[in-house]
């Protein structure tokens, strides 16, 4: 009872402020502008110049948001303990519930909560335009096709997955401006870059398969970014690119929970 309590209580917290529904409107918004647009372009505006054609032009549409959004959840998840030693918070918190390692299993479950909802906020904002746009320009929209939902499905699982990645990582480094740097400049800018440089030899390739974004695109399993670039580079199975973007996560976690987690709060 005491971890449902727990539970409870983070939500509460979390539920409570602007924060997460601000970044889960932005996030929606700007998925859905770019799954139009990459509708329109390789639903038919290309003529027949496009890279890919069929049900893969819908599984591109439909998993372009777990590549480019991916940072949303996994801010969330930083705020849910970044937040709390930032407001200095914590101190009740531990006071109401003294089980520290109880804390800590309350917020992992609320973080893969609320990555959930940011999953599923992406797949409505990829397929409702997404499959708009592909309808009007006459290509298949692929939501009769079983392959697709099942990208759907993950999808909400990768950005549980994130979500509680990034209350690892907020578990490591307690400043919040200092989780938002790091968090901005890998996802939009480092691990871009790595996998565009890693892409380039076969041995590289496969190092690079195990980046945590490329572990992601791998879980939800259509990579938009390998289509992209031409369709190359090596990706996992689905099952392994959860299996290594969850290590991830747990790594984090434990990570924070055997030092942050045991320091004195101030």
């Amino acid at each position: 009872m005491t971890l449902i309590r727990s539970i409870s209580a983070e939500s509460a917290k979390l539920f409570g402020l602007k924060t997460w529904w601000i970044l889960l409107l932005v996030m929606v918004a700007y998925v859905g502008a770019f799954a139009a647009g990459m509708a329109a372009i390789f639903g038919g505006l290309l003529g027949g110049d496009q890279p890919i054609e069929g049900i893969a032009v819908a599984e591109l549409v439909y998993s372009l948001g777990s590549t480019i959004a991916y940072a949303f959840p996994v801010l969330v998840g930083a705020f849910i303990v970044t937040a709390e030693f930032r407001h200095g918070t914590l101190t009740p918190t531990f006071l109401a519930t003294p089980s520290r390692a109880v804390v800590l299993s309350g917020k992992v479950v609320v973080a893969a909560i609320v990555g959930a909802v940011f999953g599923l906020g992406i797949v409505l904002a990829s397929v409702v335009p997404g499959a708009a746009v592909l309808g009007a320009t006459g290509a298949e929209t692929g939501l009769d096709d079983p392959d697709v939902w099942l990208i759907m499905a993950r999808t909400v699982l990768a950005m549980a997955i994130w979500a509680v990645l990034g209350l690892g990582l907020g578990s490591v480094f307690r400043n919040q401006v200092v989780v938002i740097v790091i968090v901005l400049a890998f996802t939009q800018f480092l691990e871009p870059t790595l996998r565009v440089a890693l892409g380039f030899t076969d041995l590289n390739a496969s190092v690079g398969q195990f980046l945590p974004g490329a572990a992601g695109d791998a879980l939800v399993g259509g990579s938009s970014f390998n289509a992209m670039m031409g369709g190359g580079g090596d990706q996992l199975d689905w099952w392994q690119g959860g299996l290594v973007l969850g290590g991830m996560a747990a790594v984090l976690v434990l990570i924070g929970a055997l030092t942050t987690w045991r320091r004195d709060v101030d």
